[in-house]
């Protein structure tokens, strides 16, 4: 067996065998499931559940207790571990049970529960990126990646007393509520923004009866393209390439881009040099996310760049802003075969709310006001996930 070891990062390690009971999860049918939860039922939860190191409860079901042990009933500081996925990106994915509500879990699940160790430590040292990195390592499989017993059988971890797991515990659990109560902020003023907008605007699904405008009326679009990867040389130039992934944010620059290819590229490709200040919309892998460019980059063929805008009638973030309150809309009419996305013409075709300039400017002062404070929240959040980061590293490896 490959057992990981942490001398390298200078760290002192038992074998976890010693501190853990992996669990597996239940098996049922489809027949085996009710409609609620009630006295023959229990709350059954899946990978979906698993949700950036926390558990959610927002989409569960409810299987019959008949199918489920004494053991596969979690317990609070039960480790709740992806075991099988179809997306190596998903296995092994871990979170921490509070034990505020009786639960079990799914087959494709599987529960580590501590013995002889402080719970909230081990919890920590599943979030570490050492654990991350090295569990998908071992994800592996024809159509299901799987981590089996032995793959998690074979980490270390770092032994430390009682009194100092409790002290590490407790600065990460701190350090993690700090960068929860960011989030919220940022989330928070995400939604007073979508709250001014309706009060000012109206909501869009109405704007076909206020407005005869659609998109394609007052402005220009243009679609983007891959440089064929054949030729290493197009990818070392220096103008940006995106794809969705760079997009949400108001504003972007070229700092995330995907790439920097040559001129070359783009005059043997579909892509195209977007000007600067058009409004980048994404139709596929992250489907209805948009941002203004503020340099000139090119973009691939997900994303869909409006140009042309007559700044005379509309302001730019304004019509960001009515594409953002577009999204449930978008989400409903995606199609595709693998990959969900809109068409260019379904961009095209929605109503743009009618409002005067000087309201859409009013709005636009009021989202950059709004920006400010999501800056300055932004630094601090950046500084709590690099000292989280950091420490991290010096406790895990």
């Amino acid at each position: 067996m490959w057992v990981i070891n942490l001398h390298l990062y200078g760290i002192v390690e038992g074998n976890i065998v010693n501190y853990i009971t992996q669990i597996r999860g239940v098996s049922y049918k489809p027949s085996d499931l009710h409609d609620s939860l009630n006295e023959n039922s229990i709350i059954l939860l899946r990978a979906n559940n698993i949700d950036e190191g926390k558990i959610n409860f927002e989409d569960v079901v409810y299987v019959d207790k008949s199918k489920v042990s004494e053991t596969q009933i979690l317990r609070e500081n039960d480790i709740l571990i992806c075991a099988s996925s179809g997306s190596k990106n998903l296995v092994g994915k871990a979170a921490s049970f509070n034990g505020n509500i009786e639960c079990t879990f799914g087959a494709f699940c599987k529960v580590i529960r501590p013995r002889n160790i402080f719970g909230s430590y081990l919890s920590a040292f599943f979030q570490s990126k050492y654990y991350r990195f090295h569990i998908s390592q071992f994800a592996n499989g024809a159509n299901i990646n799987n981590i089996k017993n032995e793959h998690i059988n074979s980490f270390s971890i770092p032994e430390r007393s009682f009194e100092e797991q409790k002290e590490i515990s407790y600065k990460v659990s701190s350090l993690n509520r700090i960068i929860e109560s960011y989030n919220r902020e940022l989330d928070l003023l995400d939604e007073l923004i979508k709250a001014r907008f309706v009060e000012m605007f109206g909501d869009v699904q109405d704007a076909k009866k206020h407005s005869d405008k659609q998109l394609k009326d007052i402005c220009n679009t243009v679609t983007g393209g891959t440089p064929s990867t054949k030729h290493a040389e197009y990818y070392n130039g220096t103008i940006p390439w995106i794809s969705t992934v760079s997009l949400g944010p108001n504003y972007i620059d070229g700092t995330t881009a995907k790439a920097f290819i040559t001129q070359e590229a783009v005059d043997n490709s579909a892509t195209k040099i977007i000007p600067s200040g058009s409004i980048l919309f994404g139709t596929r892998v992250g489907v209805g996310k948009s941002s203004i460019n503020q340099v000139e980059m090119c973009t691939n063929q997900d994303i869909v760049a409006i140009i042309d805008l007559d700044e005379s009638k509309y302001n730019k973030l304004y019509i960001k802003y009515v594409l953002d309150t577009y999204q449930s809309y978008f989400d409903s009419i995606k199609k595709g075969a693998t990959i969900l996305g809109i068409s260019s013409d379904d961009l095209k075709n929605i109503y743009i709310p009618a409002a005067s300039l000087y309201e859409q400017n009013r709005f636009e002062k009021f989202v950059k006001q709004i920006d400010k404070s999501r800056s300055r929240i932004q630094k601090s959040l950046e500084a709590s996930q690099e000292l989280f980061d950091s420490l991290m590293q010096e406790y895990f490896g």
